[in-house]
């Protein structure tokens, strides 16, 4: 069953799981994108907020640092004179002391680019670093003299850090002593802050491969379930349609075995008989010929009529096996002929309606509504103890109509002890009238039944698709 249900030419179960697993992926595809795409630029957001934040903080303590130390020796710059060495002297010696934190410290430039204060890095006092540069090619000094020259700003650099000697994003706060013609600031590592960022989108990162993860889990649990569910239908179905094939195909045996015994039957007590009384017939003249006796004549005559009657008898049966005047004439007299058949058989009054329309309907369809007209009659007769049928048989623009009506009483009425044949024509009638897409009607009450089996539009033929031979169904004539 799996080897089938994998087979390289799809099924049209197969065929129907495909197209509805496939929206469900495109569409879970499509939500993931989504997701991923918004939960990503929300965190981006976020961290980019988060980010600027904490920048913002450690500016903001640094212009608080250079206020708080500047605070401490205004008193001396404000007072003293442009070439005032001694006030210089002291205000650098306040300065290197200032050292806070493991790499906090304050650091002084001349705008010529010499270093007056270092008290981290020593070996930079007194030398020109005009033209230094961090790993990024980035003027530091250049930058520190450009700022206090305008007044105070912030710079965002590389810088070694003193505790492990390597270069590290560092934020400088520098402002300008212009009569002294000094770059004075301090700076904080912001290396924390960037790797704090950096963990922080890789946990987003994360989050997002897990709920793509979690959605690949449910979407995968989801198409396991629509195959397990596809699989257990169409297992299912197969084995339902297994059991109809076997029922369908006991309930042809039986509907051959049915009419092979009809037909054994009309064999053996209508012509079967006739045949043995032609013999006797002929016999009998053949004794009175030797023995010239007039009789003979007489005799052979009856012989010939009950050959007649023989050869009516295999007529009859043919037609009901299979109607000439259904291929030559069409539904219409066919149905006719039968009604009149079934009248002088029976003797229940047949009446025949019909509008007159081409004999437009498939073979097929007129086969399958014969038959559903010949399977009533034979209710009727052997069940309805009606004594009067109405067939009607019309054309119109939504397909053809067959309806028998009878005066009986009724399908509930009729005997138990023949349910099951009842029971089979009335299913091979519907069977019949499923295969070509129509529909089966039958009411039934205490006053009679009402059967009407219509078939589609599609089941007539275009006047163009129409043989040339056709003829016109005529019954009312």
């Amino acid at each position: 069953m799996l080897r089938r249900f994998f087979s390289l030419k799809p099924t049209y179960g197969q065929k129907l799981s495909l197209l509805a697993t496939l929206p469900l992926i495109l569409a879970v595809a499509a939500i993931s994108i989504i997701v991923a795409y918004q939960s990503r630029a929300l965190a981006e957001r976020e961290i980019k907020q988060l980010e600027t934040k904490l920048i913002e903080a450690k500016k903001e303590e640094l212009r608080n640092y250079v206020t708080q130390a500047k605070n401490g020796f205004y008193y001396l710059y404000g007072n003293a004179a442009p070439d005032d060495e001694a006030a210089k002297q002291q205000v650098m010696q306040i300065l290197a002391a200032m050292i806070y934190g493991d790499e906090g410290f304050f650091f002084v430039y001349d705008y010529d680019g010499t270093n007056l204060v270092s008290p981290r890095q020593t070996d930079l006092i007194n030398n020109n670093w005009i033209d230094l540069t961090d790993s990024n090619g980035k003027p530091v000094v250049n930058d520190f003299i450009q700022t206090a020259r305008q007044g105070a700003g912030y710079v965002e650099h590389l810088w070694p850090k003193p505790s492990t000697g390597e270069d590290a994003l560092m934020v400088s706060y520098v402002t300008g002593f212009q009569s002294w013609r000094w770059a004075v600031g301090t700076g904080v590592f912001i290396d924390d802050v960037v790797e704090g960022v950096a963990a922080t989108r890789a946990e987003v990162e994360a989050r997002v491969q897990r709920t793509f993860y979690y959605i690949g889990g449910i979407t995968l649990s989801a198409l396991l379930l629509v195959f397990a569910s596809g699989l257990f239908l169409n297992i299912r179905e197969r084995r339902l349609a297994d059991v109809k094939l076997k029922e369908l195909t006991q309930r042809v045996f039986d509907a051959q075995e049915e009419e092979r015994g009809r037909v054994a039957r009309e064999l053996h007590d209508g012509i079967s008989q006739i045949i043995v009384g032609v013999r006797y017939a002929l016999e009998n003249a053949k004794r009175r010929y030797a023995k010239g006796d007039d009789r003979a004549a007489e005799t052979l005559n009856k012989g010939i009529d009950n050959l007649t009657l023989a050869a009516n008898e295999v007529r009859r049966i043919s037609r009901d096996l299979r109607p000439g005047v259904l291929d030559d004439l069409g539904l219409g007299p066919a149905v006719k002929t039968l009604g009149e058949d079934f009248e002088a058989r029976t003797g229940i009054k047949v009446s025949f309606e019909t509008v007159v329309f081409r004999n437009r309907l498939e073979q097929d369809t007129k086969i399958a509504l014969y038959r559903i007209a010949q399977e009533s009659l034979t209710n009727i007769e052997r069940h309805s103890g009606a004594t009067l049928v109405a067939i009607s048989l019309r054309g119109h623009r939504s397909g053809a109509t067959l309806r028998i009506d009878d005066n009986g009483h009724g399908i509930s009425g009729k005997p138990k002890s023949s349910g099951e044949q009842k029971g089979i024509g009335l299913r091979n009638m519907e069977e019949r009238i499923e295969q070509l897409g129509g529909t089966l009607n039958i009411s039934s009450s205490g006053n009679g039944t009402t059967i009407e089996a219509h078939v589609p539009l599609s089941r007539l033929l275009s006047p163009s698709a129409k043989s040339a031979s056709s003829s016109y169904e005529k019954a009312a004539e």
